[in-house]
């Protein structure tokens, strides 16, 4: 088995060969849930691999690489009428710088949008009949230009959106004077980022975008916005999507029972015992065991012949930003030795 630890790319995981938890039975559920979804989990939560399978899914210009993507897993036996039929744009705010002043933050903000709508710009230019204008200092007006170009064609615009409140959150909790007033700056009023969910809002009443997927941390930063961004739906605590990011304890045993086989000196039941002290602690719909931390544990099984001798994570906060909790996994060992202390 190769474990994925670290890779949030979804087809290079799947043509590599990686192990994959199959999660695209949810496809159809997700797009009968509404057209502007919001799904929130702890950092390193799998949520970039699960936006990064959506955007593969739905765009048009990878619809040759269906069969090869998707023809093993549960939506290639049973595709919605929807898989790549859309335009795909994808916006990452934990790219956003947050250290500096306000209108330092917003010059970030405008770059990444356009550096993103410039790219989009060029994934599909043989499909635009009129060009996309990008604005340098009004990533605004580079988005509505970008939609005037998609409304003049056959298909419409599928956005996601991950970590969007990832700098929004550095900005609020970083430890300097004035932080709460540059928070509100953002936010409040007329600031940047709730003009661009506005704009967004906006969009989706027949400007060319049908479907947005949001990730983050925290509902914080949206319901500060208030009114700039009260159309999506919550599907995180929804049980039908309570293990779309995150691994079962069935899943999480059913790998021990095969890395056991493989050989080591310890028992699935022994290993299973310390991940759900130390890996289980998500309660969300119904518990759920943390994947990049997971896959870490299965990679020094594998790798190791035994469980990693300690470890040391962040684990959520108090939902307005990630704590500085650390919590340390006993050492259990199966033998004298299994390596240096990994972080």
């Amino acid at each position: 088995m190769k474990f994925p630890y670290g890779l949030s790319d979804f087809s290079t995981l799947i043509q590599d060969g990686y192990w994959y938890r199959d999660r695209t039975d949810r496809l159809a559920s997700i797009e009968d849930a509404g057209r502007q979804l919001i799904f929130l989990r702890p950092r390193r939560f799998g949520k970039s691999l699960l936006l990064s399978m959506l955007e593969h899914y739905y765009d048009l210009n990878r619809a040759a690489q269906f069969e090869t993507l998707f023809g093993g897993l549960a939506v290639g036996r049973d595709p919605t009428p929807l898989h790549n039929q859309y335009y795909v744009m994808k916006w990452d705010f934990s790219l956003v710088p947050s250290h500096g002043e306000v209108p330092d933050i917003e010059a970030g903000l405008h770059q990444h949008l356009n550096d993103r709508i410039s790219a989009f710009q060029q994934r599909y230019a043989h499909q635009f009949t009129t060009p996309i204008r990008i604005h340098p200092d009004n990533a605004i007006s580079s988005w509505e230009s970008a939609l005037s170009a998609v409304s003049q064609t056959p298909h419409k615009l599928y956005l996601l959106i991950d970590e969007y409140d990832n700098f929004a959150n550095e900005v609020l909790m970083a430890d300097r004077d004035g932080s709460r007033d540059r928070y509100q700056a953002l936010l409040y009023g007329e600031g940047l980022l709730k003009t661009v969910f506005k704009s967004v809002k906006a969009a989706a009443g027949g400007l060319g975008l049908d479907r947005v997927f949001i990730t983050g941390v925290s509902p914080v930063v949206l319901s500060d916005m208030t009114s700039g961004y009260n159309v999506g739906e919550h599907i995180d605590q929804d049980p039908m999507f309570n293990d779309l990011c995150g691994f079962t304890e069935a899943e999480v045993e059913a790998v021990l029972v095969h890395l056991a086989a493989e050989g080591g000196d310890w028992s699935p039941g022994e290993a299973l015992a310390t991940m759900r002290t130390f890996y289980n602690g998500y309660r969300l719909a119904r518990a759920l065991y943390n994947p990049t931390l997971s896959l870490y544990f299965f990679k020094a099984l594998q790798r190791e012949g035994g469980a990693p001798r300690a470890t040391a994570r962040r684990e959520p906060g108090d939902g307005s930003r990630q704590a500085g909790l650390y919590r340390r996994t006993a050492a259990w060992r199966g033998s004298a030795d299994r390596g240096p202390h990994r972080r």
